[in-house]
């Protein structure tokens, strides 16, 4: 802590340590990595370290995304609506976000994406980046898979448990 930042103690302070609690509770209930909350002169930070098993990246060629049109009564073999009705009739597994925050496709902005529809992915592989509080949390597959769709733009807003990317056998 920096010297102008109040420390918990157990006089009039004025740091309410059930708030503290609460605050160190949500940390771990909602995987976020920091917690600030500031009234008058008063501030108090919740923070904890995450270490991120740095998993290689690997990039392979995919096509290209196709524009599907609206879909008929059935939708043509091979195509991935973005409707949250039809991704839960389709077999695979949700990747859901852990927090709220803004999703990233791409490492940098020129850079290419880390995964596209129809990429074998490892279990840690990185899928893409939830950027929550400028802390950059990688989303990682939780098992071997294939891409079969990614449900998220590129610097789109996401909330907790938003499905992200789509993942077959």
């Amino acid at each position: 802590m920096s010297d102008k930042t109040p420390r918990l103690k157990n006089d009039d302070s004025g740091i309410d340590a059930g708030l503290v609690r609460q605050l160190a509770d949500i940390l771990n209930d909602t995987d976020l990595t920091e917690i600030e909350v500031e009234k008058d002169d008063l501030k108090i930070k919740v923070k904890r370290e995450v270490t991120v098993s740095a998993a290689p990246v690997h990039y392979a060629a995919a096509p290209a995304p196709v524009a599907h049109a609206a879909p008929a009564a059935a939708p043509a073999a091979g195509a991935m609506p973005s409707d949250p009705a039809t991704i839960v009739a389709r077999a695979g597994e949700e990747v859901k976000s852990p927090m709220v925050g803004t999703a990233y496709l791409q490492p940098a902005p020129e850079a290419p994406p880390f995964v596209q529809p129809g990429d074998k992915v490892k279990k840690g592989q990185t899928l893409l980046i939830v950027e929550a509080m400028k802390t950059m949390n990688p989303i990682q597959a939780p098992r071997d898979g294939v891409v079969a769709e990614v449900l998220v733009g590129d610097a789109q807003p996401v909330e907790f448990g938003e499905p992200l990317v789509l993942l077959e056998a």
